[in-house]
């Protein structure tokens, strides 16, 4: 059997690390070319859907022969590509990407990639939940309106979408095309306004077997789970969503920019009793 090809690992300071501590296996480096080579398909790259030749592969990251057939087996076993003869390596599942950095639904992002449409599972006027009415300012004894819909691209289950609205804003959109149009637009419609901003959290999760099994994937497969508040301009909180997205079918992306750090101010000096000194004093 042949020794899996390792790279040099730098030094721990102080000691003399043993040779398995100072270096990477082939395992390793095969699953950061599979994490480039997922995020080129998720970006767009390989417009022919076929990805290029081993050999291309092997110079451009510079590994073996075995880590690239390693990377690309990890690739196939999550069912992005698959083998086909004569052909190549081929691109059988790209993950679509929804931007963080502007306001958009979901259906707005993905409509250039195929048809997306909404199995609305429940629309209605429910008493929130206590953490719910607190994030839409809903006072007690409030109602919300609580729609329910399995969102699909193409006839493939995407995500499960979760939507809180106040009374007032969601009971116009009951008789609404819940099935074809983004909330978002459904909410400008009605109150003839642009919505304003939005607080976004996104983490990742083994799916429950309930949602998974709506989403046509075995259970425990990564879910991103996102929680998003939408606001008014005028900062009322109107639309409250819990989506849960299939892992495999969506990439998120957001441009940054670095802000400039603020000049550190040291704090003036104190009395014995730990007033501040005043200018005058110093």
């Amino acid at each position: 059997m042949n020794a899996s090809p390792r790279e040099p690992a730098l030094p721990i300071a102080g000691r003399d690390p043993a040779p398995e501590s100072r270096r990477r296996t082939r395992a390793d480096r095969a699953r950061q070319v599979a994490e480039v080579l997922r995020r080129q398909i998720a970006s767009g790259a390989f417009p022919s859907d076929v990805l290029p030749d081993e050999r291309v592969l092997i110079a451009d990251f510079a590994v073996s022969r075995n880590t690239v057939r390693e990377a690309l087996g990890v690739l196939r076993d999550e069912g992005v590509v698959e083998r086909r003869q004569g052909v190549g390596t081929v691109i059988v599942r790209r993950p679509y990407e929804h931007t963080l950095d502007r306001l958009t639904g979901l259906a707005e992002t993905l409509h250039t990639h195929g048809e997306v449409v909404n199995q609305v599972r429940v629309a209605d006027v429910v008493r929130p939940p206590g953490e719910v009415a607190r994030k839409l300012h809903v006072p007690d004894g409030g109602r919300v309106v609580h729609i329910e819909r399995l969102r699909l691209l193409d006839g493939v289950p995407l995500s499960l979408d979760l939507t809180y609205l106040p009374e007032d804003i969601g009971a116009p959109l009951l008789a609404a095309d819940l099935a074809g149009r983004d909330v978002f637009g459904l909410i400008e419609q009605s109150t003839g306004s642009r919505l304003g901003s939005a607080s976004v959290t996104v983490h990742a999760v083994g799916g429950d077997p309930h949602t998974c099994a709506l989403l046509d994937i075995p259970a425990g497969s990564a879910l991103f789970t996102v929680e998003r508040l939408t606001r008014m301009p005028d900062g009322r909180p109107v639309d409250l969503e819990f989506l849960r997205i299939r892992g495999d079918r969506l990439a998120f992306s957001a441009e940054l920019v670095r802000a400039t750090p603020e000049p550190h101010t040291a704090p003036a000096p104190r009395h014995d009793d730990g007033t501040r000194r005043t200018e005058g004093e110093r």
